[in-house]
């Protein structure tokens, strides 16, 4: 992932100087914004494969940040960095457009992953195939097949399965997976999300009890964690 240009927006000066020098370490081109407009603007001008955004920020704050860059329809992974811990600020994060989030205090080598895992390779944006365990995922033939065998899956199931593999490492709310696979037209409840992931770890996880694959991210939504991938 080496070369990839990462902008980090953060007000705390020795947090700021912490992630530049980790990452630029690591082999990322880094740029820097210490508020919400000098952050805007250089996600406009420069368009970086990744941005680290602090969500309690001077002038323009994290979400009207991530809100400004979606609505010009700039696709890259946004990661938030939040001293908050309350489901309804993280959740309304990841409904303007975030990808990710992490706590403060967080684990600098926690992060590293988390951007790694989203800065994938371009040409995987094509990928037709995933294996993931001793499970493999075929979009063009919408099958999975598990040791060889082929596993029966609804559409739902498998269109929930499809987006959060070829997204792997990204939080979403359960009303995320909602737009996303049952439409903003189809009226069901959140609790259609959970009987189809409990489904799907039937069908991939080895203990779907304690589910390592498609994970859960308490209060709001699920993952699918590329490190067991």
């Amino acid at each position: 992932m080496a070369g990839e240009t990462i902008l980090i927006v953060e007000d705390d000066p020795t947090l700021l100087r912490g992630l530049k020098d980790n990452f630029e370490f690591a082999g990322y081109v880094v740029k820097v914004a210490t508020d919400g407009e000098q952050g805007l603007n250089a996600a406009l001008k420069t368009r970086p494969d990744l941005i680290l955004l602090d969500l309690m920020l001077p002038g323009l704050n994290g979400y009207e940040v991530c809100r400004s860059v979606r609505d010009a329809e700039l696709d890259m992974p946004i990661i938030m960095l939040t001293a908050k811990n309350q489901e309804s600020d993280i959740v309304l994060g990841l409904n303007l457009g975030a990808n990710d989030y992490v706590t403060k205090p967080f684990s600098i080598r926690e992060l590293l992953a988390r951007a790694k895992a989203f800065l994938r390779p371009r040409a995987a944006e094509a990928q037709a195939t995933y294996r993931f365990g001793d499970c493999e995922l075929d979009l063009r033939s919408r099958r999975l097949s598990r040791k060889g065998h082929e596993v029966p899956l609804t559409p739902k199931e498998f269109g929930l399965l499809a987006l959060m593999v070829k997204e792997t490492g990204r939080a979403f709310t359960r009303e995320q997976l909602l737009n996303a696979v049952w439409g903003h037209d189809i009226v069901v409840t959140q609790r259609s999300v959970d009987r189809c992931v409990n489904a799907l770890r039937n069908a991939i996880e080895v203990r779907p009890s304690h589910p390592v694959l498609l994970r859960t991210v308490w209060g709001i939504g699920y993952r699918f964690d590329a490190r067991h991938a």
